[in-house]
């Protein structure tokens, strides 16, 4: 479902801010200095029907950079990508969310941008609704939302697009316990479905439970790929000895 062949991405990070035009006009013919960070280095990996795939490493070793590039939204350096169904990605929660329009506006608003058509939504509006407990909030500005239910609201009209493979970044680092056991049960279903699932997460019980495999980034590369115990396992060891 997933091929990514020697995936490069670097990014120039500027080290000086010229924020007037006369900063600009003065520096005209001196290029602005910059640090090149790279992201990732020339990683390849596959994914196949139905494997739940867990990404896991330190801050900054490139995971979440990686599962953009998977679902387009930045353009790798170098290698390539191919991709064979439809993605949704759970990158970020709530991206397209206003907060000047109530919850059940957003509910339709967020629907059509992942690709659901008014009447999918219709059919599925009760459903949303009551996944993320807010049946009494409906009508309710979301600028007046918690943290948690505009989290609940995001979630779960995401899980209700229809693809075969499901991008996940750390879906389960916010909300409650309550919440986060309904998440698992939202995978249990994705996986008896056989549906292709990559999922960045410094939860390692999550991997070990959920993953039928993973790998481990670190500086943009892949320290180990296999079996989710056993990647766990050299994390872990590896965590601990910094």
């Amino acid at each position: 479902m997933i091929r990514a062949q020697n995936l490069t991405k670097t990014f120039m990070i500027p080290l000086e801010k010229r924020y007037t035009f006369k900063e600009n006009l003065v520096e005209l013919f001196r290029p602005a200095r910059q640090q090149e960070i790279q992201a990732l280095n020339k990683v390849n990996f596959e994914v196949m029907k139905g494997e739940f795939l867990g990404i896991i490493g330190p801050n900054g070793s490139g995971k979440s950079t990686l599962l953009k590039i998977l679902a387009g939204i930045l353009v790798p350096t170098a290698g390539q990508v191919e991709i064979q169904g439809k993605i949704s990605p759970f990158l970020e929660l709530g991206v397209g969310f206003n907060m000047d329009l109530t919850a059940r506006e957003n509910i339709y608003q967020n629907g059509i941008i992942l690709g659901l058509s008014h009447k999918a939504i219709d059919k599925r509006f009760k459903q949303i609704v009551e996944f993320a407990e807010l049946e009494k909030f409906i009508d309710t500005k979301l600028k007046n939302f918690s943290s948690g239910m505009h989290v609940r609201l995001a979630f779960s009209v995401a899980i209700q697009v229809d693809a075969e493979i499901l991008l996940m970044d750390e879906v389960l680092a916010v909300g409650d316990m309550h919440f986060q056991q309904k998440c698992f049960e939202v995978f249990n279903q994705y996986k008896k479905e056989e549906k292709t699932i990559v999922l960045v997460t410094h939860d390692m019980s999550a991997v070990q439970n959920y993953c039928t495999r993973a790998i481990f980034l670190n500086e943009g590369k892949i320290v180990k790929d296999g079996p989710a115990i056993e990647v766990v396992a050299a994390y872990t060891e590896y965590a601990t000895s910094q």
